[in-house]
């Protein structure tokens, strides 16, 4: 069986060899590191669903990224990722958990990134409504310790949010485009043999997190 270390070497080159040329000539080292990819995202799915059913409902193949950047809208970026990416479920209205593992950084994250409008405007709403179990939430250790609380908001708003009070008792939280958390990873993490016990539990942590957003986004 290849082994994971063999993915790292591969998207190594890739980044250093970033063209669809090169590409072309190493199709098979292609599909090997992302057969290795799959298998991994196979126990990690079975490992979760555990948890939430939903889990089972995805198949492998549904769940990672394409490893082509998307030229059109992001045309100074080189024609190929230098990562593999997997969103376990990408169910809407969801908390998600997001995995990316690659030579110049690992990570698994969850919460909800650069949401619709409407989406951002529920989340608002159950701040405004209960955000103190937001805030309880994100002041527990699981989320300070473990993620390092949430990650910054590069789209965070400089003022308040309209139609609310600049006094409001939560308004860090109104003010924020993003609500997401991070772990950094190693690359002997995620090449160890306790990879999917490290994504399990980076879930469970993160969970109350994306229990709140999830409920937060389903209110009408």
């Amino acid at each position: 069986m290849v082994q994971k270390e063999y993915i790292f070497r591969f998207l190594r080159d890739l980044r250093h060899n970033n063209s669809k040329d090169w590409m072309d000539a190493h199709r098979d080292r292609y599909e090997t590191a992302k057969a290795c990819w799959l298998n991994e995202i196979e126990a990690i799915l079975a490992r979760l669903s555990k948890h939430d059913s939903v889990f089972s409902q995805v198949k492998p193949k549904d769940a990672i990224e394409r490893i082509n950047n998307n030229l059109m809208y992001h045309p100074e970026k080189p024609t190929y990722k230098d990562h593999f990416g997997c969103e376990p479920t990408s169910v809407k209205n969801q908390g998600a958990v997001y995995i990316s593992v690659g030579p110049n950084q690992s990570f698994i994250g969850g919460g909800i990134h650069n949401p619709e409008k409407e989406t951002l405007d529920k989340v608002r709403k159950a701040i405004d409504y209960d955000g103190h179990k937001l805030q309880e939430i994100i002041e527990s250790n699981y989320i300070q310790d473990y993620f390092g609380g949430l990650s910054e908001d590069p789209k965070k708003l400089k003022t308040y949010p309209k139609g609310y009070d600049k006094d409001h008792e939560q308004i860090e939280l109104l003010r924020r485009k993003n609500f997401t958390v991070m772990k950094q990873l190693t690359e002997d993490e995620v090449t160890g043999n306790d990879f999917v016990d490290i994504v399990e539990d980076a879930y469970l942590k993160m969970k109350p997190l994306n229990d709140y957003l999830t409920k937060a986004m389903s209110v009408d």
